[in-house]
């Protein structure tokens, strides 16, 4: 019964995608953790900002389309002044910063929300 229970999971029709919108930016929150300040940074796609010693990049910021007080989530990429290479390049979700994170000593940055104006 249990074999024939997981073929049927198997072919179960899959869940429609659920449709998104790209937005012109987001917002982000940055934490210094040696001095416990957080900062809430608004950066537009394409566009790069400054936060203490790191060098933040945003390629995209996405929503489900119709709500965009809904889950974001944002294409980053991060590096670090004075060092090759990057710190974090991929995506972060807004409900689960720890899924996709920033690992770093001193700060931690992860999405809120895009914006759409």
């Amino acid at each position: 019964m249990l074999k024939y229970l997981a073929v049927l999971t198997c072919l179960a029709a899959p869940l429609a995608a659920q449709e998104v919108t790209s937005a012109s930016g987001g917002v982000l929150r940055a934490l210094d953790k040696v001095s416990g300040q957080t900062t809430d940074i608004e950066i537009g796609v394409g566009n790069a900002v400054r936060f203490g010693n790191l060098q933040i990049v945003m390629a995209d910021c996405r929503y489900p389309a119709g709500n965009p007080s809904g889950n974001a989530y944002a294409a980053l990429e991060i590096s670090e002044a004075g060092k090759a290479g990057t710190l974090f390049s991929g995506w972060m979700i807004a409900s689960a910063p720890a899924l996709s994170a920033l690992e770093h000593a001193r700060y931690d940055v992860w999405v809120i929300r895009c914006t759409t104006s």
